[in-house]
């Protein structure tokens, strides 16, 4: 399945049990040995809600929460057949969701942002962390910190092209301000209420689009006087509809894509 381009192995596992999920991750993400994905996604049970989802990325590291992950799952779950009803309650590490199933598209209520940088966590004082500045070598960044449930570092700059990711966004992902090490967005206000970014994902690396980032993003625009609180985000894969009540939840409007479906030997 995919969001945006941003592509998942998606496992039942109420029906099959995953003695080593780490090692599945690795294995079956690769794009040259595996299926090929960003992350694996597995939906379970919960004592807490209607379904629990797991999220490892391609390097078997497990994450807290993927915005465009459990846009798939809600789907997943509606297609398979394993609720009847279009919104539902799933367990995450970093609490509990509520997708919805809307016209083709799933909204989801990501919940408040935290700013506070012991909880995003982020190495610096204050009560958050807006345009505060970062060195990596011989260059200075002002970054935004932003959790929404997992922590990203969101850069403001005025020419995309100019950003080598793929240099620069491990470098800032293990900065020593990041004990939890950080997701990566490089944003370009494009427009009143509109801008474009480009990803860099925690233990993923670069990728077509992240919910969780595009969040973040809207988030920091709006901390930064750059844009309103309703932001249309266009990622390389895609757009995503961003939504940032005062003082409340985020919500997230975009597609969700199963492209096969099939079975492996484990």
């Amino acid at each position: 399945m995919h969001g945006l381009g941003n592509d998942f192995i998606v496992i039942d596992g109420l029906k099959t049990k995953l003695s080593e999920p780490v090692a599945f991750a690795k294995k079956y993400c690769d794009r040259h040995f595996g299926i090929g994905a960003d992350q694996l996604l597995i939906v379970n049970t919960s004592d807490k809600a209607d379904f629990t989802m797991r999220i490892y990325n391609a390097d078997g590291s497990e994450v807290e929460m993927c915005g465009n992950g459990i846009r798939c799952v809600a789907k997943f779950i509606h297609d398979m057949k394993l609720s009847a009803k279009t919104t539902f309650a799933i367990e995450t590490l970093a609490g509990i969701m509520y997708p919805e199933l809307v016209n083709g598209n799933v909204t989801v209520n990501m919940g408040r942002p935290v700013l506070h940088p012991d909880k995003i966590p982020v190495l610096m004082d204050g009560e958050s962390v807006i345009q505060r500045p970062i060195n990596i070598g011989s260059v200075s960044f002002n970054i935004t910190a932003v959790s929404m449930g997992n922590p990203h570092c969101v850069i403001f700059v005025d020419d995309p092209g100019r950003i080598d990711l793929k240099t620069i966004g491990p470098d800032i992902e293990n900065h020593i301000v990041f004990p939890n090490r950080t997701n990566v967005e490089f944003v370009t206000v494009t427009g009143e209420d509109e801008i474009m970014v480009k990803v860099w994902e925690r233990g993923s690396g670069i990728t077509l689009a992240c919910g969780t980032g595009a969040c973040a993003s809207a988030v920091a625009a709006v901390l930064n006087n750059k844009t309103g609180r309703n932001v249309t985000v266009h990622l390389p894969g895609g757009t995503l509809q961003i939504e940032w009540l005062e003082e409340g939840p985020v919500f997230m409007t975009g597609p969700a894509e199963t492209v096969f479906t099939g079975t492996v030997e484990i």
